[in-house]
């Protein structure tokens, strides 16, 4: 089933909800869930991006990678 499809049950599913009791929790844990997940986000400094650079460059010249066939 594609992310589309999913997406498309659960706006089916939710519309159908009648307990507000239910729906109040579940509307507040995905708010705190959303927030907390974008509290954790911060941006790197120009020496962390460089450092991953360099790492990434040489786990790739080493052969440490998989290739996504998806």
């Amino acid at each position: 089933m594609d992310l589309q499809t999913r997406k498309l049950n659960l706006i089916t599913y939710l519309a159908q909800i009648k307990d507000e009791i239910f729906f109040d929790k579940l509307e507040n844990y995905t708010l705190k869930t959303e927030i907390e997940y974008n509290l954790d986000l911060k941006s790197f400094t120009f020496e962390e991006l460089i450092n991953r650079i360099k790492k990434s460059e040489l786990d790739f010249k080493n052969g440490n990678f998989k290739l996504y066939t998806g």
